[in-house]
């Protein structure tokens, strides 16, 4: 059977209907999270209330559910939690479980945008002027290399939190102090920006599938409405942006544009928000983590997809009944 389990499911209720859809009769679709009220445990066909991922004991108890469930395959839906599987990936292994994440040091780089600048500098990547030191940034200023506005954001943050333009040295100098986030600045990047949801096969190390989206509108730190393009420029770069990282199942990928070229922004090496747009145009990532569990490897298949086909999202809701929750682990306020 190919089980999968998501771990930290929240609100990804759709992704998850997604995933049953493709498994059909062929696997069981394992959930966890920290709340029993977590939507999308709704979706799921076996459900688990969790610790929080900095908890001693999750890791054992994410392992022990997945020998419980004969789970061949786990990855999360949230960034803090990739690190934790990464550094764990042996572990998993051990007891047949296919770890979706990238291998230890390319989940720092991912995490921490500052050592993702600076490795992808290393590389020959291209990627956004960066600082991480206050007088590095005003030397730079000095020299004419970078010049206002520019954009902030913390280092470690998802979701756009703490993101913002700065027109000015006052400012910046005022945000950079105030504590609230721990910061980087970059160059502000005006030729517009896109994303990508790309597989790299956990047998070849290769990306096998990539589907781009322009933006057209979006709501707290998430694309909403997308348009699909195809661009075999991208789809170069995506390779060797991939080439020069260990990574192991679904990512999502921002890019900048700056005369003509693309630039990577970052990179969340799990399931994006707006994975729904490339499952509905076609581009079915589980059935390729499903050919991998059977040892299977995907071949590549980069931009098999429409071009200009919309995704729309809405709201929704799950009603369901207090006493049919996993856990009475919750409460009113």
């Amino acid at each position: 059977m190919n089980n999968l389990l998501f771990c930290s499911v929240g609100r990804r209720g759709r992704l998850l209907r997604n995933v049953k859809e493709t498994l059909g009769k062929t696997g069981v679709l394992v959930g966890s999270d920290l709340q029993s009220t977590a939507p999308a445990l709704q979706f799921c066909d076996r459900q688990y209330v969790v610790p929080r991922i900095t908890d001693p004991a999750y890791v054992d108890t994410i392992l022990d559910i997945c020998r419980r469930n004969g789970i061949k395959a786990v990855t999360t839906l949230i960034d803090p939690e990739i690190e934790i599987l990464a550094a764990n990936s042996d572990r998993f292994r051990e007891i047949g479980v296919i770890p979706l994440c990238p291998a230890k040091q390319s989940a720092v780089y991912c995490f921490d945008k500052y050592e993702l600048f600076k490795y992808c500098r290393e590389k020959g990547i291209r990627t956004p002027l960066t600082f991480h030191d206050w007088d590095e940034f005003t030397a730079a200023l000095d020299r004419g290399e970078i010049s206002f506005p520019v954009f902030m954001k913390p280092i470690c943050g998802s979701g756009s939190v703490g993101a913002h333009k700065v027109h000015t040295l006052e400012q910046a100098e005022a945000d950079w102090h105030s504590g609230e986030h721990d910061y980087i600045i970059q160059e502000l990047m005006t030729g517009g920006d896109c994303d990508a949801d790309v597989y790299v096969d956990t047998i070849s190390h290769r990306a096998v599938a990539a589907f781009s989206k322009r933006k057209i509108e979006t709501r707290i730190g998430g694309a909403s409405k997308t348009i699909s393009f195809k661009d075999p420029k991208l789809f170069a770069f995506i390779q060797e942006v991939c080439d020069a990282f260990e990574f192991n199942g679904p990512l999502d990928m921002d890019f900048f544009i700056k005369d003509g070229e693309y630039y990577l922004s970052e990179i969340n090496p799990r399931f994006g928000g707006a994975y729904l747009h490339a499952y509905g145009a076609g581009v079915d990532f589980i059935q390729l983590i499903v050919n991998n569990i059977n040892g299977i490897e995907n071949p590549v298949n980069i931009g098999n997809y429409d071009d200009d086909i919309l995704m729309m999202m809405y709201d929704d809701v799950v009603i369901a009944r207090a006493t049919d929750l996993v856990d009475q682990n919750y409460s009113f306020i």
